[in-house]
């Protein structure tokens, strides 16, 4: 499946703001070399490091935001792994273009590919399995948009965008309220038509009370694998149709066994706060 890339009416507000922040008054080195006309050049992008292209769609707009008749070629496709000192792409412009959108372009892209790489290795570690991997809230703030486009290039699935993307009754809500069943009542009264419910839960006493006031889903957050499994199977006996999502303390060694306990969903920010930036690098012929 291919991902979309965020829509133009967002991607481009991002780009002219962090644009803006690069150049500030202007390129200084680059406009003291090119003080009038700018020659063509030729680049290229390479992998210094193995891993998950993700972001190139982006890196191109960065460009296409400087000079329109920029000539780019890709020699990889989002979601592809490439291999140290693979040729990602090749792109012709004016050498004033190359070298002021360089930084921000690349800045991107290596990021958005350690997600995308990251996002990958948890994906494949229970690719086995029917459980599906999705991401969290725990992004960096004005990069959201973006490192969960990362997230499903690595293959992951996005779990809400903002708050305003679905309703989660977290422990502080509970607290708030003054317990499951209080918070699902107040929200049932006013909430929007097809919105759904979930439910935190640490314990089986709590899955039970989500149980009873019909949450669609329940989340079992930071419990051990052996207390996970007796919740799978309460929630199963009581209510199929309710999905289950695992969460809290995920990492690539304890990721398998709780895709075991017959979770629906297994949600980590690790794929995102946890990734390493793939190291590139724009060279010129």
């Amino acid at each position: 499946m291919i991902t979309p890339i965020p829509s133009p009416l967002i991607l481009d507000k991002l780009l002219h703001d962090w644009l803006l922040e690069d150049i500030g008054r202007g390129d200084r080195t680059t406009d003291c070399i090119f003080p009038v006309d700018s020659p063509q050049g030729k680049a290229y992008w390479i992998a210094k490091e193995e891993g998950v292209i993700a972001g190139l769609p982006i890196a191109k707009r960065v460009f296409q935001l400087l000079e329109n008749d920029i000539k780019w070629h890709d020699l990889a496709s989002d979601g592809e792994t490439l291999t140290i000192n693979s040729k990602i792409m090749d792109i012709e412009g004016k050498m004033k273009t190359l070298l002021t959108g360089e930084r921000l372009a690349l800045n991107l892209v290596m990021r958005l590919s350690g997600i995308a790489t990251m996002a990958k290795k948890y994906v494949e570690a229970i690719q086995d399995y029917p459980t599906k991997l999705v991401d969290t809230r725990k992004t960096t703030p004005g990069l959201r948009i973006l490192e969960k486009y990362a997230s499903q290039v690595g293959g992951a699935m996005n779990h809400r965008m903002g708050l305003d993307d679905g309703i989660m009754i977290k422990d502080n809500h509970i607290q708030a309220s003054g317990s499951i069943g209080k918070a699902i009542q107040l929200i049932r009264k006013t909430m929007p038509y097809p919105l759904s419910i979930e439910v935190e839960t640490s314990n089986l006493e709590e899955v039970t009370e989500a149980i009873n006031h019909q949450a669609d889903i329940i989340m079992l957050d930071n419990m051990s694998v052996a207390e996970m499994t007796k919740a799978v199977i309460l929630i199963r006996q009581e209510n199929p149709l309710i999905k289950i999502e695992a969460s809290g303390n995920v990492t690539l060694t304890n990721i398998r066994h709780i895709a075991e306990t017959g979770v629906d969903y297994i949600s980590t920010s690790a794929t995102i706060t946890r990734s390493s930036w793939l190291d590139i690098s724009m060279r010129f012929n």
